[in-house]
């Protein structure tokens, strides 16, 4: 019995104010735990996002064209679901920049109300970085420019429209933004768009009877709406036809709310190459692989002829007591992938990958701490006029950063890739020591973060960092920082603060 149905036998809806007896909740409790191991059919092939198209403007500039729209979609028998789209219905294209490359993007909103396209994990300037003081005006076009100034990494790009970023992310905008560079391209890693080298953006969804997206959050949830169908590229059940020894997976964590515990059905080691901000230095081999909203792995996957073998989400050991509620204890088939008869072996998982993070030894300008509890960071909810703190460009700073109310969160910081420099004090997991924007946060546990802020300085003009379950940052758990130059102090948010023109 699924979680909605449980409540449903008991005479009861979903989302509103509701009394359960002790028996009856423990019903609901019970049912809460869900489990699709043999129940999915996998009948789909795997949709792949198309790569976005692009033009080179006369001065050299990659123009892309985002057109933000709603539409219908197809997920499953029966009725199309209503779903938002960039170039399309639902989700967006990837695109793929080089290092280097100057991009500019036509971000048009034909939505009927306004919106925003964040560049996750993206180095730029704050008023080219797409939160909650960019937003594109319904019917506006919004023009950001910038130059590609990191290494080769999968990030992603979604709304961040304050207050309302997980109702515009759950009807479906989002979409990845892989950058490469020449370290990459000149690897042996599995490197064929769509082949070996496969988009995979994990998400939850709930939908109710005439098959239209269940927003409201389940009884006694504190996290978001927990999906009881979990889609990849928007693909219920899907499968894919491997043709290759070695398979790279860019996995992205696209849910508002859920957390991911990655493993295959057979348990088989994989091998970690990548985290949030591009290689690791050395593949970590692995059977599991948390990933929390927002977060994303690259991880590279060993196939043998003609076998089967699904990618599944294991139980999670961070559930605390209402776990099972918000989906921890769930057991949930997620992909499979068929390999062929005869599978080609050209691609190879380096023993040396990247450059460890550097920032350790580094002089500290400043520490800081953050306390997240209660949809608030350190006692205080977000406030758009609010620039909580300036930090001086050129200079590192250490965060240390702690989750203090018994629920799960995590923590990203827009602009910058950070290091971890110690949990609890103790040397980090392995998934932990390569770059990362975005980072689960245990209970109790104190995360060190180190991170450079270079470039782009702007005293009027902030960058966000908060939590990246999308309810808890709608409901204020989010602040803002402005990185400053020399001589400059902390200025004031201007109160219309978007880049939007008329078409």
């Amino acid at each position: 019995m699924k979680r909605r149905t449980a409540l449903k036998a008991l005479g009861f809806g979903i989302g509103g104010a509701v009394v359960l007896t002790s028996g009856g909740y423990g019903v609901y409790y019970a049912a809460a735990k869900q489990d699709t191991v043999g129940e999915i059919a996998f009948d789909k092939a795997l949709s792949i996002p198309p790569p976005a198209e692009s033009k080179t403007s006369t001065s050299g500039t990659r123009v892309f064209t985002l057109g933000i729209r709603s539409g219908r979609t197809r997920f499953k028998a029966g009725a199309t679901t209503r779903t938002w789209g960039v170039n399309g219905t639902y989700l967006g294209p990837t695109i793929r920049a080089r290092r280097g490359e100057q991009v500019e993007f036509a971000v048009r909103n034909g939505l009927d109300q306004d919106t925003s396209l964040h560049w996750h994990g993206m180095h730029l300037p704050a008023a080219m970085d797409g939160g909650p003081h960019q937003v594109v005006p319904a019917g506006e076009t919004w023009r950001p420019r910038w130059t590609i100034d990191q290494p080769a990494a999968t990030l992603w790009y979604h709304p961040h429209v304050h207050g309302s970023t997980a109702d515009h992310m759950y009807r479906g905008l989002g979409g990845l933004f892989i950058v490469d560079d020449e370290d990459t391209e000149a690897s042996k890693l599995p490197s064929e768009y769509g082949v070996d080298d496969l988009p995979m953006i994990v998400q939850d969804r709930a939908f109710d009877g005439d098959n239209q997206f269940e927003e409201r959050v389940p009884l006694g949830g504190a996290l978001g709406v927990i999906g009881e169908e979990v889609l990849v590229n928007g693909t219920i059940g899907p499968y894919v036809d491997v043709t290759t020894r070695l398979v790279r997976l860019r996995l992205l964590n696209g849910s508002n709310a859920r957390l991911y515990n990655f493993g295959f059905s057979d348990d088989r080691t994989f091998s970690l190459v990548a985290t949030d901000g591009g290689l690791l230095a050395e593949p970590w081999n692995a059977e599991r692989l948390y990933l929390s909203p927002g977060e994303r792995a690259e991880i590279v996957v060993a196939f043998k002829p003609g076998e089967r073998v699904e990618l599944r989400s294991y139980p999670s050991e961070y559930g605390g007591t209402l776990g099972r509620i918000e989906g921890f204890d769930d057991r949930l088939d997620i992909c499979q992938f068929r390999a062929a008869a005869a599978l080609s072996d050209g691609a190879e998982i380096p023993a040396a990958l990247g450059v460890a993070p550097d920032l350790a030894g580094e002089k500290v300008a400043r520490e800081r701490s953050f306390v997240l509890a209660s949809d608030q960071i350190n006692g205080r909810s977000m406030a758009m006029d609010r620039i909580d703190f300036g930090v001086r460009e050129g200079t590192v700073e250490v965060w240390d950063v702690v989750n203090d109310n018994g629920f799960l969160h995590n923590f990203h910081v827009h602009d910058v890739q950070f290091q971890v420099l110690t949990v609890d004090g103790g040397k980090p997991e392995p998934h932990l020591r390569g770059w990362k924007d975005t980072v689960l946060l245990a209970q109790g546990k104190h995360y060190r973060l180190a991170m450079r802020f270079r470039g782009h300085t702007d005293p009027n003009t902030p960058y966000m960092y908060h939590c990246h379950l999308l309810q808890h940052e709608d409901n204020g758990m989010m602040g803002q920082f402005v990185v400053l130059g020399e001589g400059e102090k902390a200025g004031v948010v201007p109160r219309t603060h978007h880049h939007s023109v008329r078409p």
